[in-house]
């Protein structure tokens, strides 16, 4: 199983790229957001891969975290939601997203990705509601992944140790560096006694109105957001 590849980008197309890996090169197919992240042809690169083998195919996916791959693993565990729906889910909504729409049974934001139908989109989120938190709660590796180039371009076929890729493109900084604080807030809501549904409907409802707040804030907002209503 190919956990991670790291290398030098030397092709870049509308839905993949190709990385040589010690003069073997990989096709790695990924999200428009995760493609728009990446550095230049030429450079250091290095992504998290799933690998899908079916009797006529065998096709990588790359993504730049732990957390992103897990979301796509699930969501191709969803009936209908095969590797193209589940990376334009993924190119919508980036990994936080994905969360917060289905943390908040918010099935319109997944039907704004292409290829998503009513339907599916409540399917998804039907699937998914209970399996949220936990992916969530792994959003601090999100800034682990993005933190810095990659170092030696001539790299190794490599599972394990988090790798290093580009910065996050213009538009994706603030929203990496919110994940952290999401699951942050989720394990102290969590251990204030409420449960994991609960306290990541809260926080991606408190993170969807303010962006850009912490964990303090975020705690202070789902905790108004879970308060009895008189």
């Amino acid at each position: 199983m190919i956990g991670r590849l790291t290398g030098r980008l030397d092709y870049r197309a509308a839905d993949h790229i190709l990385i040589d890996v010690r003069g073997v090169g990989y096709i790695v197919y990924c999200s428009e957001r995760t493609l728009a992240a990446l550095p230049g042809v030429g450079e250091a690169v290095s992504l998290y891969t799933d690998l899908l083998v079916r009797e006529d195919l065998m096709q990588l996916f790359g993504f730049l975290s732990l957390v992103e791959k897990e979301w796509h693993r699930l969501l191709t565990s969803v009936q209908g939601v095969g590797a193209k729906v589940s990376l334009a889910i993924m190119g919508t909504l980036g990994p936080d997203g994905v969360g917060r729409a289905i943390a908040l049974g918010d099935w319109n934001m997944v039907k704004a990705a292409k290829g998503v139908g009513p339907k599916l989109a409540q399917r998804i989120v039907l699937d998914l509601k209970d399996k949220a938190p936990g992916v969530m709660a792994m959003g601090g590796t999100v800034t682990d992944a993005m933190d810095g180039p990659v170092g030696d371009p001539a790299g190794e076929v490599i599972e394990g140790d988090t790798p290093k890729a580009a910065p996050p493109a213009k538009g994706l900084s603030g929203a990496v560096s919110n994940v952290g604080a999401q699951a942050d807030a989720m394990s102290a809501l969590s251990n204030l006694g409420y449960a994991p549904a609960e306290a990541a409907a809260a926080v991606a409802e408190a993170a969807g109105s303010a962006p850009d707040a912490q964990e303090a804030g975020l705690i202070r907002a789902a905790l108004k957001l879970l308060a009895p209503k008189e």
